[in-house]
């Protein structure tokens, strides 16, 4: 399951280390005075918005879902299975 006890299993500490990066450098990329937005997110304590999301992607040269990838995979599954049923 991709989110259990309300945390959402991530690779956004993954993809930041591969490319190099600090949480600090990172808050300073999206312009933030402070980790503790990238920590929270990392912990999978919190999600990023949608435009945040996206702006992670650029910075890790990677697609959205493969930053939540679980998550993506349970949405995926839902909608087909709701699909199926019609």
């Amino acid at each position: 399951m991709a989110h259990q006890s309300n945390h959402f299993n991530n690779h956004l500490r993954k993809y930041r280390r591969i490319m190099g990066y600090s949480q600090k450098d990172v808050a300073d990329m999206l312009g933030f005075t402070g980790t503790s937005k990238i920590s929270r997110w990392e912990k999978g304590e919190r999600m990023p918005s949608v435009k945040n999301l996206l702006k992670l992607s650029v910075i890790y040269a990677t697609l959205p879902n493969d930053l939540y990838y679980d998550l993506w995979q349970d949405v995926k599954k839902n909608i087909r299975k709701k699909e199926s049923s019609k």
